[in-house]
């Protein structure tokens, strides 16, 4: 495939914060990857991606084995950005990275768990699901005698850092990290992190509509409220009349997927006439990957729909503050009596905050929503009820 001048470069790349003195001789021993394929295997290979298998995606704690997850959702997002990428001449192996990536900060119980640790570190800075994944990757992960974190390059942590566009005020986490490993935060990021943005848009608007219906939480009468969902579904209709409604509704989220991913690729794809290069990209001053203006109003459609049908859903809201509760008791059990935590994660407990409640907060936001129902069980002594609703 021809690279796009507007791609990202592997051979380019910015560097790594930490230089290894071992790396050459490593490099030669472990294959002929580029810079960024390493980036997305050190992410494939580590713990914390790991974990994403039981992250609340929609559903907390879901009984059933067909609900997606923080891994299965973060494994769509990499497919949907590798299309966008290879289509637009991007580099595939950032882009898949980033997608990979992009939700490894997020706590138990997915915004609600997010929701309490915010609240319970409102005196010592707060907290940020994405500011927590740049942590993650760059101090909390650390399988490497040489250095603290996964050791990542600059164009993957930028990426990741201002997917959604520039920070002008980022909050500790990422402000401490950004001088330590300046990431300018400022401008806009490369292509493929804008890529992967609007890849996670596409997976979960339409994802979160498959695990809606299947749970029963979404209604077809109430969706075809939409317009231009209706107009889809009387086009699935037509082409298989004689389908079981399941396939139907499957066959129409394909399209949806379908009708964003092109709309991207063409509005994306007249942005970039007259780009050059990925500094023009980052001193384009404006996004240039994403939704056509008429597309992107469709899509907030959508979103308040979700938000009114499924993410606020009363059993949603209801199983959301049971786990919220979770989160603050762990929070308040740990800052407590520390001794609760594992030997590890004591031994290097600052004494003083903020820095002290900061670490317990990285330790509950690395847990699993089942290891945190368990851990909250064993130190209450009664066991978490009602956080599952499917």
């Amino acid at each position: 495939m021809t690279r796009a001048p507007y791609a990202a470069d592997p051979v380019a790349t910015r560097g790594r914060e930490f230089e290894s003195r071992s790396g050459a001789e490593r490099a030669e021993v472990r294959g002929p990857r580029s810079e960024f394929q390493r980036d997305r295997d050190r992410i494939i290979h580590s713990m914390s991606f790991r974990r994403l298998k039981s992250k609340t995606q929609v559903f907390i704690a879901p009984d059933g084995d067909h609900y997606r997850t923080r891994l299965t959702h973060s494994l769509e997002v990499a497919q949907i950005g590798r299309v966008l990428a290879r289509a637009l001449g991007l580099d595939e192996d950032l882009t898949e990275a980033l997608c990979l990536a992009h939700d490894l900060g997020h706590p138990p119980f997915g915004h609600a768990g997010e929701a309490a640790l915010s609240e319970a570190m409102e005196r010592h800075g707060g907290f940020c699901h994405n500011a927590q994944t740049m942590r993650t990757l760059m101090r909390l992960e650390s399988p490497y005698p040489e250095h603290d974190g996964l050791n990542l390059t600059w164009d993957l942590l930028e990426g990741l850092a201002k997917h959604n566009g520039p920070i002008i005020a980022p909050n500790w986490a990422l402000a401490e990290l950004d001088a330590e490993f300046p990431l300018d935060l400022g401008s806009w990021p490369s292509l493929e992190a804008q890529v992967a943005a609007v890849a996670d848009d596409i997976a979960y608007d339409n994802h979160d509509i498959d695990d809606g219906l299947r749970a029963g939480f979404l209604g077809l009468d109430e969706l075809l409220e939409l317009d231009f969902l209706d107009r889809q579904w009387r086009a699935v209709e037509k082409r298989f009349p004689n389908a079981p409604r399941e396939r139907q509704l499957r066959e129409l989220v394909r399209d949806q997927i379908g009708l964003m991913v092109n709309d991207v690729l063409e509005h994306t794809r007249d942005n970039l006439r007259g780009i050059a290069s990925v500094d023009e990209v980052r001193g384009s001053n404006k996004q240039l990957a994403g939704f056509s203006p008429a597309f992107a109003a469709q899509e907030r459609t959508l979103k308040t729909f979700m938000y009114d049908k499924l993410y606020y859903h009363p059993e949603q809201v209801e199983a959301a503050a049971r786990a919220r509760d979770v989160v603050a008791r762990l929070f308040a059990a740990y800052s407590q009596d520390h001794r609760l935590m594992p030997a590890e994660w004591q031994d290097r407990l600052p004494k003083d905050d903020p820095k002290r409640s900061r670490a317990i907060a990285d330790f509950i936001a690395g847990m699993s929503d089942r290891f945190a129902i368990r851990a909250c069980g064993e130190i209450y002594g009664e066991m978490p009820q009602g956080l599952s609703n499917v």
